[in-house]
């Protein structure tokens, strides 16, 4: 008799706090009180954050006025398989060429990009993080994937502190696609254990109903049961 085990869901998101981690020259984050259960009977908090702030997505609208915002995108959009691209093991602002790319891209699939530089969450290394080179973000739209993601601060390189050179070429080929692009995720890895184990992955993207460039997400990854017998 064969045991399926139930879908397990995985949290990809990092936390909204007041003062974490952003993009430098973004928005501060700031959650505070803004009435009290002893004062007012409830308690509702007041949010002072960017729409790039946390885990979130971008809208093609982010790199140029003429593109379409968030809520002119259709919901599959931030929906759908997700397939890992691992780029683990790189240096420090290494390109992460198209040869990593996985098998089975397709019209519909969420790549996902696994440098484990979310384990550097909250530490000067974190603007280090590898990223896409300009040839992968064209090899990706051209397998008709208009969803991507990265456990990292962005899809191009973050310069560091006194360089200008500031780039946004992968952003631009994805966005100038209609695609979407979810930044500062973590956990990623758990979804390619499950996917080298042969267990099927769904990934969540869902923003906020905004006319927008980008908002924060709760991103999330469904991973298949294991089947097994008994």
């Amino acid at each position: 008799m064969r045991r399926v085990e139930a879908a397990e869901l995985v949290d990809l998101s990092v936390p909204l706090r007041t003062g974490m981690p952003v993009y430098p020259g973004d928005p501060e984050v700031a959650v505070a009180s803004a009435l009290t259960v002893a004062r007012d009977g409830v308690n509702v908090q007041r949010l002072h954050l960017g729409s790039q702030s946390g885990t979130h997505v971008d809208a093609p609208f982010h790199i140029d006025d003429a593109l379409p915002r968030l809520d002119q995108l259709p919901l599959e959009r931030f929906a759908g398989p997700a397939e890992v691209l691992d780029a683990r093991g790189r240096e420090p602002r290494a390109p992460i060429g198209p040869e990593a790319l996985p098998a089975g891209l397709r019209p519909g699939v969420v790549l996902l990009v696994l440098t484990g530089w979310s384990e550097h969450w909250g530490t000067g290394r974190y603007l280090a993080h590898p990223y896409l080179a300009p040839e992968t973000a064209e090899a990706i739209v051209a397998a008709g994937v208009r969803t991507v993601g990265i456990d990292a601060l962005s899809v191009d390189r973050t310069p560091p502190p006194g360089d200008d050179s500031f780039d946004l070429a992968a952003h631009r080929v994805l966005c100038g696609a209609g695609a979407v692009i979810a930044e500062n995720l973590t956990r990623v890895e758990r979804v390619a254990v499950a996917r080298a184990a042969g267990r099927s992955a769904e990934a969540l993207l869902f923003p906020l109903s905004l006319a927008a460039d980008g908002s924060p997400v709760r991103a999330v990854a469904r991973l298949s049961g294991s089947s097994g017998s008994r």
